[in-house]
């Protein structure tokens, strides 16, 4: 019997099936070689790690100096000032906003108050 009159599939299943068999032998290696959960863990040695609360204090100390490196050497300097002209022009709209609207306010105010015959700074 010639191979090559064997249909696609059978031919192409012939061959994957070597294969699938060595990738399952591999994973049954792999799993035995792991430890399980029988196993106990590794006690570290006295003065082999630093206590939690200074480890982690140091690994904030040096994330903080990691960001402000970062901030100081891939952020350039222009960028920077052209943000913070742009936050200062949106702040003093807002601000000049929140004076007109005071100015309305009071204004709306000081005209009730002539119409009841009040003064306009005097408590009801």
């Amino acid at each position: 019997m010639n191979p090559l009159d064997l249909e696609p599939q059978t031919l192409a299943a012939a061959v994957q099936t070597p294969m699938l068999a060595l990738l399952f032998w591999m994973l049954h290696g792999l799993r035995r070689g792991m430890p399980g959960p029988a196993c106990e863990p590794h006690e570290p040695v006295r003065g082999d790690i630093a206590e939690p609360a200074e480890a982690l204090a140091r690994t904030r100390d040096e994330l903080a100096a990691f960001k402000l490196e970062v901030a100081r050497t891939y952020v350039p300097l222009s960028l920077i000032r052209d943000v913070d002209q742009r936050l200062s022009q949106h702040l003093l709209r807002i601000e000049e906003k929140l004076d007109a609207a005071t100015r309305a306010a009071t204004a709306t105010a000081a005209i009730q108050a002539a119409q009841l015959g009040r003064r306009p700074d005097s408590c009801a």
